[in-house]
């Protein structure tokens, strides 16, 4: 069975109206936190390019209302993280970030990035706490919680926290390998999922959950995993190694399900959220978080440039079984 997804349409461009200049580039990566009134959904943004067009990132949130996800009730008035200091693996930016509650407060799991010489960048996973309901959050130190080791040599990203039972769950992806090109190295990169008793340390499944399907060297990011009718779904993207930023290549929304979170069977056929035949998701659809919200469940995904016009929103028709 293939699950219907209604488009409805891009809640947040930043530059729908004047910004903050650090919120001034791109929504991606969102993840919610579900409040009484409001909706608040992370994202991760920019300034624009410095003299050499290269970029930072931060970590920000809009608070959407509740009851009509396309109502703008608020934004964070600064980043919710700052930048790492000199030589840290988060020094130039934070991207994505996921959260989770933990008692009275809020924990969160971020991507730290930093620039290197001869690829463009490496990436570890941090940890930080709110103890304000998610407006701020304080580093749990200055390195990451997740950082490169003998089988995961780099690109340690898109982390995804999840708590089933007493467990804690990451799911994040790992670098396999660079590819050099005439103009830049580009990754590859695949899921894989790490556990924990406390969210604190944690141990490495120590292999890839999902198989590749459209080449060897498929990349993949975002896995959205959320438990329903007596299974986990996990909903990702993936694309091409090379080539990517178009409509044949880039990003396209997979599926694959579970009884275990350690098996895992794809079946994109079943993801059943495409591209549109214009407009802002015209050429990619990716980074999809799903959840569920009184009674509905929902998919906030980025459109074309990966996130750089904001991110979209829509309701599945009927429910994951």
């Amino acid at each position: 069975m293939t699950y219907q997804w209604t488009k409805l349409g891009r809640v947040f461009d930043p530059a729908s109206r004047p910004r903050p200049e650090w919120l001034r580039e791109f929504a991606q990566a969102p993840a919610t936190l579900v409040l009484d009134d409001v909706v608040r959904v992370y994202f991760s943004c920019r300034p624009g390019p410095d003299a050499e067009g290269r970029y930072v990132s931060h970590a920000a949130y809009v608070d959407l209302n509740r009851r009509d996800l396309f109502e703008e009730v608020g934004l964070s008035p600064e980043p919710v993280l700052p930048l790492g200091g000199l030589g840290t693996f988060d020094e130039f930016g934070t991207y994505p970030t996921s959260v989770v509650r933990h008692g009275d407060q809020v924990w969160a799991y971020y991507g730290g990035w930093t620039r290197c010489i001869s690829v463009p960048f490496d990436v570890a996973i941090g940890r930080a706490v709110s103890h304000d309901g998610g407006r701020t959050f304080e580093k749990a130190g200055r390195g990451p919680v997740l950082g490169a080791s003998l089988g995961e040599p780099f690109i340690m990203s898109g982390p995804k926290i999840r708590r089933f039972g007493d467990r804690w769950y990451l799911f994040y992806i790992a670098g396999v390998k660079w590819i050099p090109t005439g103009s830049r190295a580009e990754p590859v990169y695949r899921i894989r999922m790490a556990t924990s008793d406390d969210g604190v340390t944690w141990t490495r499944h120590g292999r890839e959950l999902i198989p590749p399907r459209i080449e060897p060297d498929e990349c993949q990011a975002s896995p959205d995993v959320i438990e329903a009718g007596g299974r986990y779904h996990m909903f990702f993207c993936y694309r091409h190694s090379l080539d990517f930023r178009n409509r044949d290549r880039g990003y396209r929304i997979g599926y694959a399900s579970s009884t275990d979170l350690v098996h895992w069977e794809r079946d994109d056929a079943r993801a059943g959220l495409g591209v549109s035949a214009e407009g802002w998701d015209s050429e990619m659809v990716s980074y999809p978080h799903v959840f569920v919200l009184d009674g509905v469940t929902w998919m906030f995904y980025l459109g074309n440039q990966v996130g750089r016009h904001g991110f979209g929103l829509a309701r599945l028709e009927g429910s994951l079984a």
